[in-house]
């Protein structure tokens, strides 16, 4: 956890592809908005410095904020959000409180290694991230900018897909074979999720993503943009180069039952494989069992602990566990259960970067969702070289 200082860092060092930091950084709720986000590029700036990452090593970063609709216009014009001209960072702006009260949290990533990556913007919502041989593709703030109420979350969800697909495809990639991880924020997610759900299918269908297939990492949860007239919005990772072998799932049937039993479309963990390590991407994990049932109902703490539980099922199936996490979202749909999550958290994983904010998850009986991602050491020198 942050603690007073508000930092939190963990790194992976590997043996032939470089280390991998993830910083998790938050604000006091008694400033002001401008102090935070000043206090926040401060705090940042101290990891930076602790951990020896040049500018370049950035590769991704997530900010929540607690009213983007307001604060995007100022945020934009800070290096927290705006590129250096040789240096393009994929930002994702989406408004979840950060809790307990603040207006700004921020997650970021970096990679430092004996090469330099070649970074490269696409376009204003696509940066391109070459590295030994892979191209990694981050896609952030994906959403139809919306000018008014004429199309649903149905069509919106298949607009940025459509995004998505085209600069995928433009790569000499294919959505089914290059899509790593995807998070949906959706407006009203009690109202609005069965239309994602609905159009992400027909549109995974078209694609070759089907029952008999496999599916794409993906949290699906409450969320927004800075466009009052989007219900739906979306990041995601891809890489276009991914080799024979190096993909698999994580599942643990025997304490999560498969997604499409209850008919949504999505894996719940994706190990990639390289030649010195695995990244393991987390889907949103909650309190479910074997038979897709809610437990615990009404017990935040018990939620959370059979979230962890099931997470760490999830990496076992993958040759890692709970441990190997680099960092944890925690969605909360009531933030007066902050203390008391934050307070296991602390307890029991006093080092792990976490950002805790509010957002409803799926089901309404949900109170607490978690996910991220973890790192462990692999011997695979045939595959490529992260």
């Amino acid at each position: 956890m942050s603690g007073n200082s508000g930092i939190a860092y963990k790194s992976f060092h590997g043996a032939t592809g470089g280390s991998e930091h993830f910083v998790s950084v938050d604000a006091p709720h008694t400033l002001g908005l401008e102090e935070q986000v000043r206090l926040v590029q401060a705090r940042y700036a101290e990891a930076r410095e602790a951990l020896g990452l040049a500018p370049e090593t950035a590769m991704f970063r997530r900010i929540f904020l607690s009213d983007a609709v307001n604060q995007v216009p100022m945020l934009c014009e800070t290096d927290l959000v705006r590129d250096a001209a040789d240096n393009p960072v994929a930002v994702s702006i989406v408004q979840q409180q950060p809790l307990p009260a603040s207006k700004i949290a921020l997650l970021a990533y970096h990679v430092e290694g004996p090469d330099r990556p070649v970074k490269q913007r696409l376009s204003p919502r696509h940066v391109l991230v070459s590295k030994n041989g892979s191209r990694h593709l981050w896609s952030t703030r994906l959403c139809e900018g919306a000018r008014d109420l004429s199309t649903n979350a149905a069509g919106q969800t298949r607009n940025i897909f459509n995004d998505l697909i085209g600069t995928i495809t433009a790569q000499g990639g294919r959505l089914a074979d290059h899509c790593v991880r995807t998070w949906i924020y959706m407006k009203g997610v009690d109202v609005f999720y069965q239309d994602m759900v609905d159009s992400r299918r027909a549109l995974f269908d078209r694609h070759g993503l089907t029952r008999d297939t496999f599916y794409i990492s993906s949290t699906g949860i409450e969320g927004a943009c800075a466009h009052p007239f989007d219900v739906v919005s979306m990041d995601a990772y891809s890489n276009l180069d991914l080799a024979p072998g190096q993909r698999s799932f994580l599942n643990d049937f025997s304490r999560l039952c498969p997604t499409k039993d209850y008919n949504v479309t999505f894996e719940r963990g994706t190990r990639i494989a390289y030649a010195d390590r695995a990244h393991h991407f987390i889907s949103g994990t909650a309190s479910i069992d074997a038979r897709g049932e809610v437990l615990h109902v009404g017990n935040v703490l018990r939620q959370l602990d059979r979230a962890v539980e099931n997470v760490d099922a999830l990496l076992r199936s993958g040759n890692a566990c709970f441990d190997d996490m680099q960092h944890l979202i925690v969605y909360l749909r009531d933030p007066a259960d902050f203390h008391a999550v934050e307070g296991y958290l602390r307890e029991r994983y006093p080092d792990l970067p976490a950002v805790i904010v509010q957002a409803a998850v799926c089901r309404p009986e949900w109170l607490v969702e978690i996910e991220g991602m973890a790192v462990t050491a692999n011997d695979e020198p045939a595959l490529p070289t992260f």
